[in-house]
């Protein structure tokens, strides 16, 4: 996707001329907190929620009030934490978690209310409090689940909670006023670990694992009985459990036979099977998204294809949609309505492009006397100038063994012949790296002179079960071979000159090395952060949370990794650590020292191993960070650095 601006006067040509040897934007346009991040209208549409730093050191909770000269209040502002999952209880009391984006999360998030004026603040589920006790708050293993849509008349004071065990989640009613708990008692299936329920809170289906098998079950509207949907392996599913509607109708993500990717259906419980018919297709793409409820009725569906797009079943809606695209061209354009398409509609439209982080705009259908219907909010990021910025194109590719192969490149606007080439390899593996929006990291290389490659490589999600499943146990082979076949194909396109660096975080870190080691022909240098670079470490090395990575350890990674035992030897093979000898360009180390996912110990050995081998890394390991950098320091420091190293070694 593109959009096209025409630009007319000598003296406009003049100007551009003479700012394309301007510096380009400084990191902290990049890394630097959003000014504007969640955002939520009240229940009644007449105020708008959202986080934000401006004017403090921390993000806080800020609320506008939509009426001709509303003023700002700011009802959660804490000293060392920032404000996250922000949600509307009821148009005069809101709902809020907390993270310490500018270090490692040490608890969890919890859960608080407050008044809008900061009054009635009241602690729900308390982050640091391990066990249950005497006092009135939840523990940490409880969170948020669901608040309500209050029934017409009704102020909704209660949320549903999620209570979290060993072996099972239940759920449970909490006055946000008293701290009062009732127990939702549907007599479920035990070992139950997902819960789906419709808009007021009613649980409709669940999923239990037990005996190292995954079972599906649906109750009805107005029925008593659990009903069996499956009971099978993890990983041979017919189907996976998405949604209910306010009627209790069940919809599911499955490939429809014939198919390659996954559909949004409803649930027939007359032939025990998904609709035959899909709710909503995305070719060339697996379905990836959310219903869009209002009064007991799916109004439409938001999903992912090579962008965000809403697909309204609502005709009013639909056409809404159409006014706002044309008004507002070139830009996704994701409505959150109050009302919707109703006489007296609210809506809150946030449009973004690869181009822009995205602006807010307020549209009031009955706008107050002297007000317009539209009004511009804030821009998500103020000191980006999207004229500044990028070109994100998705293309498809043919691999060597001739698999499809997604990539998606980044280029300067108005380059000319090849560039420099930075090959960014997504984490996961598997899971989808990259959508058509604006992106810090891609934007930053960029403006650098870079042209970014992204392959969507064999083991990714979101194109395809085929596609994802021919990345078991490929790590360092087939999927390795997909990144170094996206570069190829740029520089042969006259993308991509032959000065390339590759570098990525996680798996992609892993890949970055792995690539150093096994086409050191392809690349200049390499940058790699947070990664894994040891298979057996992985296999068998502790995790964040010990239950899951046991688990993980037993049931997933075997199949999709390597079997610690009967893959020794190809886990051996394909871990950088043991191919540091091969690894002659240079290299940029990064870790946190509280990594919780990847252990700091993958790149102590990796440092080490370089080092033996005579190559020392650039090396630095941030203290307070953990897979990931989120100290705004911290993350301009690490790009400070890549610059250096990409400039060092690529001169762009």
């Amino acid at each position: 996707m593109s959009s096209v601006r025409l630009i007319c006067g000598a003296a406009i040509m003049l100007l551009m001329a003479a700012s394309s040897h301007a510096a380009p934007p400084a990191p902290e346009v990049f890394f630097g907190n959003e000014d504007i991040g969640e955002a939520a209208l009240s229940p009644s549409g007449t105020r708008l929620a959202f986080t934000t730093a401006k004017g403090a050191e921390r993000v806080g909770l800020t609320v506008l009030d939509l009426a001709p000269g509303g003023k700002l209040t700011r009802p959660a502002q804490i000293i060392r934490e920032d404000v996250i999952g922000i949600n509307w209880l009821n148009d005069d009391r809101l709902l809020y978690s907390l993270a310490d984006l500018s270090g490692v999360r040490r608890h969890a998030p919890g859960l608080f209310a407050v008044n809008l004026d900061g009054s009635g603040r009241r602690m729900l589920v308390d982050p640091s409090r391990v066990h249950a006790s005497e006092y009135s708050s939840l523990d940490r293993n409880n969170s948020l689940r669901l608040v309500p849509v209050a029934r017409h008349g009704e102020t909704n004071e209660q949320v549903l909670i999620s209570a979290y065990s060993r072996d099972s989640q239940s759920l449970m009613w909490m006055n946000t006023r008293t701290g009062d708990t009732k127990r939702v008692d549907k007599q479920a299936p035990d070992h139950n670990f997902q819960w789906l329920v419709d808009e007021h809170g009613e649980p409709r289906a669940t999923l239990t694992f037990k005996d190292d098998r995954v079972q599906a079950y649906w109750l009805k509207p107005g029925g008593l009985q659990w009903v069996l949907l499956f009971d099978t392996t993890l990983f041979k599913q017919p189907f996976e459990l998405h949604s209910v509607d306010s009627q209790g109708g069940l919809y599911v993500t499955h490939i429809p036979k014939g198919s390659a990717n996954t559909v949004l259906a409803r649930y027939d419980p007359q032939t025990k099977a998904p609709d035959t018919s899909a709710l909503v297709s995305v070719p060339g793409f697996d379905f990836s998204g959310c219903l869009i409820e209002q009064d007991d009725r799916v109004l439409g569906v938001r999903t992912q294809a090579d962008s965000e797009t809403t697909v309204w079943l609502d005709e009013r809606m639909a056409q809404f949609q159409q006014d706002v695209d044309k008004r507002l061209p070139g830009l996704v354009n994701r409505i959150d309505c109050r009302r919707c398409g109703q006489a007296d509609m609210v809506a809150l439209v946030r449009s973004f492009n690869d181009h822009d982080p995205g602006k807010l705009w307020l549209y009031q259908a009955q706008p107050p006397a002297g007000q317009p219907h539209w009004l511009p909010i804030g821009r998500v990021r103020e000191a980006v100038v999207p004229a500044q910025m990028a070109g994100v194109d998705l293309q498809t590719i043919k691999a060597r063994d001739g698999r499809n192969l997604p990539v998606w490149i980044t280029r300067p606007d108005g380059a000319k012949g090849p560039l420099p080439a930075v090959v960014l390899v997504h984490g996961g593996p598997w899971v989808r790296g990259v959508s058509w929006q604006w992106e810090p990291w891609d934007q930053f290389l960029a403006s650098r002179g870079y042209v970014v490659i992204q392959p969507e490589f064999r083991g990714s999600a979101g194109y395809g079960e085929d596609h994802l499943r021919a990345g078991f146990k490929q790590w360092g082979q087939a999927m390795q071979n997909d990144v170094a076949d996206a570069l190829r194909w740029a520089q042969q396109q006259g993308l991509a000159s032959d000065k390339a660096c590759i570098m990525g975080a996680s798996y992609g870190g892993y890949s970055a090395l792995m690539g150093l080691a096994k086409d050191p022909d392809l690349y200049r240098c390499g940058v790699a952060w947070s990664a894994v670079t040891d298979l057996e470490l992985l296999v068998q090395g502790a995790w964040w949370l010990e239950d899951d990575g046991k688990l993980a350890r037993r049931l997933t990674l075997p199949e999709t990794v390597g079997d610690a035992k009967q893959d020794a030897a190809i886990l051996t093979a394909n871990s950088p650590v043991k191919l540091a000898s091969r690894i002659k360009a240079p290299v940029l180390l990064a870790h946190g020292e509280l990594d919780p996912s990847v252990s700091i110990a993958h790149a102590h050995r990796m440092r080490d191993a370089l080092k033996a081998a005579g190559n020392p890394p650039e090396w630095i390991s941030y203290p307070d960070e953990g897979h990931g950098f989120f100290n705004p320091e911290n993350r301009l420091d690490f790009a400070r650095r890549v610059e250096t190293f990409l400039a060092k070694n690529l001169q762009p």
